[in-house]
C-alpha cells in the first residue's frame, strides 16, 4: 500500500539558532504518524520549479498536536536549506509524504530511556517527549543533546519547562567546542552521558544525529557500557 500523500502549507518560518530554522505547517486532515516517524517533503530546485526531489526530515511535533513542525540546519548549497532559506514563507505550499520509519520507543519494555542526539536530530525525540510524558510515562528519561557550540543551542527553555513539569524527565546540553564560553560540559555525548548515568543495566538506548556519532555512540553503549544490541537503537540524520 502507497504512503500516502498530503499538501502541507506552511504557517510560519522562524530562524531559532545559528543556521537552524523551525517550519511549521498546517497539519492536513486524514495525516496520522507515530511519535518518532518522519517524512519526505517535495523540494523544487530554485532556478527550476519543476525540478523536484525529495527530502527526508523527522517531525518534530507530537502526533497530537494541531500542526506539524520541522527543525532544519542549513548546509551550504544544499537544496533543501536553499528552498528553506530563499523560498520559504507563510502560505507556501508542498507536497509531503508520510509517514516513514520505525524509530519507535518499545511500548513493552520496562526499561528506562536515554536519548542521545546531535543538532536537529532532537526532532523526533521532541515529537515523543510531548506525547509520552503527558501521557503519564513515568520511568526515569534522560536526554543527552550535543551541539557544536553555543550559537546552536536552540528549544532549552522548552527542555526546561519539560523537567519542571515531569520530575522524571532530565535532559543534558553539551558542545563539542573547547573553546567555547558555554558554561557546560564540553565533549561528546557519550561522554557526557558517562558522566551522568553510573548503571546503563536498566537502559534502552535510542540514537539520532550525525552518522560518526551514531555509530560511536552504538560501539560504546555495546562494548562498553554492557547494553544488549537489542536495547540500542539507531535513526539516519533526518
Amino acid at each position: 500500500m502507497p504512503t500516502p500523500s498530503f499538501t502541507f502549507e506552511c504557517i510560519r518560518k522562524d530562524l531559532i539558532a545559528e543556521g537552524i530554522y523551525e517550519v511549521e505547517f498546517t497539519k492536513p486532515e486524514g495525516l496520522t504518524f507515530t511519535e518518532g516517524q518522519f517524512l519526505l517533503i517535495d523540494v523544487p530546485l530554485l532556478d527550476n520549479a519543476e525540478d523536484i526531489q525529495p527530502r527526508a526530515y523527522s517531525i518534530a511535533s507530537s502526533p497530537d498536536d494541531d500542526t506539524i513542525l520541522l527543525v532544519i540546519k542549513l548546509a551550504e548549497g544544499g537544496r533543501a536549506s536553499t528552498w528553506v532559506k530563499d523560498q520559504v514563507k507563510p502560505r507556501t505550499t508542498t507536497r509531503v509524504q508520510c509517514p516513514f520509519g520505525k524509530f519507535i520507543l518499545d511500548p513493552d519494555t520496562q526499561k528506562e530511556f536515554v536519548m542521545m542526539c546531535t543538532s536537529t536530530g532532537i526532532a523526533p525525540f521532541r515529537s515523543q517527549l510531548r506525547t509520552i510524558l503527558p501521557k503519564g510515562d513515568t520511568r526515569n528519561i534522560d536526554l543527552f543533546f550535543g551541539l557544536l557550540n553555543e550559537k546552536e543551542i536552540f528549544w532549552e527553555e522548552e527542555l526546561k519547562e519539560l523537567a519542571d513539569t515531569y520530575p522524571n524527565f532530565s535532559y543534558h546540553i553539551s558542545v563539542g567546542d573547547q573553546s567555547s564560553s558555554f558554561d557546560g560540559f564540553k565533549g561528546y555525548v557519550q561522554q557526557h552521558a558517562e558522566e551522568m548515568i553510573n548503571d546503563f543495566s536498566h537502559k534502552q538506548i535510542y540514537i539520532c544525529g550525525a552518522p560518526i556519532m551514531a555509530k560511536a555512540v552504538k560501539e560504546e553503549a555495546i562494548n562498553s557500557w554492557g547494553v544488549a544490541k537489542e536495547d540500542v537503537h539507531m535513526e539516519g540524520f533526518i
